[in-house]
């Protein structure tokens, strides 16, 4: 494939992404995409913010320099506003919260709905991020309190799929052993073949630490390595400084830093924007096949279906009778997988189905029926009324004789 085709692989799968978003059916199919995850102090908007060059919060960001020719107008767009261009990415923000509140409710919760934004600029390569909320402990504010469970439930859709490269954001002045994101990482891609570790915070150090055995891949190695980036402070942000002095800040840290400055053409934004872009086009022409096979057998199980619908009458009761059989039919196969625990989505959570009967059953009903307080006597005169009422006529010949009654007449 040559480097045109290379080039066109991510706003391809970009174009798929926005397709199944619009029509919600993404959920089937395993996308190649690269999910953030890191703790919520863990400079993860920080990082997104310096390839943007804005500060944003959404879910699903592409980023795409404007063709035919980069030129220095930059603007934004939503899946949800076609049409509308946002040249002031403040409007971009505030759009974002609007968006989350109208899916989710002003309770702050979480909402498996992303919102796409394609950011066009010319200070960017090909891209394609699914930015997922930062992981927390505690609720905040006005979350609800089981915000820690939603989040998890929320980057679990993405990560368990293969097709996922997982940029796990740590900040370098705490434990990178208790870091939110390696711990995932580790849980949904033990061997670290997928991960792609980003550290952060790296000017904030202690004096005398640095985190050389962590960037030299020694430490907590990931096949795909990791990169340092220096995100702008709070004091540049609310002082505005320019996206550019930053990114020329950031250089300057890894070349005059005695422990970095070795690895100094492998750091920085700038690099990892680079690596992001040529791991995704790697993952995308690898992935392609198989996603390809997918979407066709797909679409010949649909074409299939629309034939079936255009060869009956709309009122005709034989299409209607089988479409109900099928309907009953499925959601009886699904009922007794579900039952069974052999479906595809297995509850990894809590006891569900099944596995939920049997544990009430053997554990909860027992204790419940020592519980119960009955009087034996009547009881057993309760039972014997029953016995003989379920047997109805059988029961007045007596055993032996059920089978030819007419015997009995002749007695």
């Amino acid at each position: 494939m040559g480097n045109r085709g290379m080039e066109d692989l991510i706003p391809l799968v970009n174009r798929l992404q926005d397709a199944f978003s619009a029509i919600g059916q993404n959920a089937d199919l395993d996308l190649p995409q690269i999910a953030v995850v890191g703790g919520q102090s863990a400079g993860k908007s920080s990082v997104l913010e310096n390839f943007v060059g804005r500060p944003r919060k959404a879910l699903v960001m592409m980023l795409s320099p404007p063709r035919p020719a980069p030129s220095g107008a930059e603007y934004a767009e939503f899946l949800h506003c076609k049409g509308k261009k946002f040249t002031d990415f403040e409007e971009v923000r505030l759009e974002i919260e609007a968006e989350t509140d109208r899916v989710t409710g002003t309770n702050k919760g979480i909402s498996p709905v992303p919102i796409n934004l394609r950011v066009y600029s010319p200070h960017v390569l090909n891209l394609t991020l699914v930015d997922l909320p930062g992981m927390t402990k505690v609720p905040v504010g006005d979350q609800p309190p089981d915000i820690e469970f939603q989040i998890r439930d929320m980057l679990m859709q993405f990560v368990t799929k293969e097709n996922c490269l997982i940029l796990a954001v740590s900040p370098a002045n705490s434990d990178l052993a208790n870091s939110d994101a390696l711990k995932v990482a580790k849980e949904v891609d033990p061997q670290g073949q997928r991960t792609i570790g980003v550290i952060t915070k790296l000017d904030l150090m202690d004096e005398g630490t640095d985190a050389r055995d962590v960037l030299e891949n020694k430490l907590l190695p990931l096949r795909r390595g990791y990169i340092g980036v220096v995100n702008r402070s709070q004091k540049d942000i609310d002082g505005k400084k320019d996206i550019t002095a930053a990114l020329a800040a950031e250089r300057k840290f890894f070349l005059s830093h005695p422990s970095y400055r070795h690895l100094a053409d492998r750091m920085g934004t700038p690099y990892l924007q680079k690596v992001l872009n040529q791991q995704l086009t790697n993952h995308i022409r690898d992935t392609l096949p198989g996603l390809r096979n997918k979407l066709q057998s797909q679409l010949l199980s649909i074409e299939k279906e629309v034939e079936e619908y255009k060869n009956f009458r709309p009122d005709d009761p034989a299409r209607k009778t089988k479409a109900l059989l099928q309907m009953v039919q499925q959601f009886a196969v699904d009922f007794e997988k579900r039952i069974e625990g052999s479906g595809d989505q297995i509850d990894t959570y809590e006891l569900s189905g099944g596995a939920r009967i049997n544990r009430i059953f053997h554990e909860r009903f027992p204790f419940e029926l020592v519980k119960m307080e009955f009087d034996e006597k009547e009881l057993r005169r309760e039972i014997s009324y029953a016995i003989k009422n379920i047997h109805g006529i059988r029961h007045v010949w007596g055993l032996g004789r059920e089978a030819e009654p007419w015997k009995a007449e002749r007695v």
